[in-house]
């Protein structure tokens, strides 16, 4: 189910049959590096990932990641969407890219889409979150609008991250 629309993009559901994709993405060293690893070994660790994070958050908020795709030929090229994280008062705005498709502005509309998407469902403000050295997330937050609103650090974690947010 395609969820938004973007001039190259389609950001839609995450299904168990994205399960190869996700183990993919999620055992990039980028994600590794900025989010962190899951622990995703195996396809079936992906499909548990999906069912626990994604689909578990689109049944509890009704909203979650998305799978972002090129509009011209489907492929799976990242996630991209709204996460309620405890924690965090304000809906969090995550995305990760493939690296083969990083730098082509594909994150940033994919961004764009979902913060529309945000207020379309009603959300006044969003909240995004990053390590205090990736600055490429920075960049991109601050090309969406959001400006830095300080540090946090979440439950059960001991990093500091910088906190974006905006008014929608």
């Amino acid at each position: 189910m395609n969820v938004i629309e973007t001039e190259r993009l389609i950001l839609r559901r995450v299904e168990e049959c994205d399960a190869a994709f996700i183990f993919t993405l999620l055992n990039e060293p980028g994600w590794i590096e900025y989010i962190g690893d899951k622990g995703i070994r195996t396809t079936e660790d992906a499909v548990h990932y999906i069912q626990n994070g994604p689909q578990a958050m689109y049944e509890r908020e009704g909203f979650g990641l998305f799978l972002v795709e090129l509009k011209e030929n489907h492929s799976p090229i990242g996630l991209c969407g709204l996460i309620k994280r405890e924690g965090l008062e304000d809906v969090d705005i995550g995305f990760a890219f493939l690296e083969d498709h990083q730098s082509r502005g594909y994150a940033l509309e994919a961004a764009k889409g979902t913060a529309a998407y945000a207020k379309e469902i009603g959300l006044k403000r969003l909240a995004a979150i990053t390590t205090k050295d990736n600055l490429p997330s920075s960049r991109l937050l601050e090309k969406l609008g959001m400006q830095l609103d300080g540090y946090v650090t979440l439950p059960d974690d001991t990093e500091e991250l910088k906190k974006y947010t905006m008014t929608l």
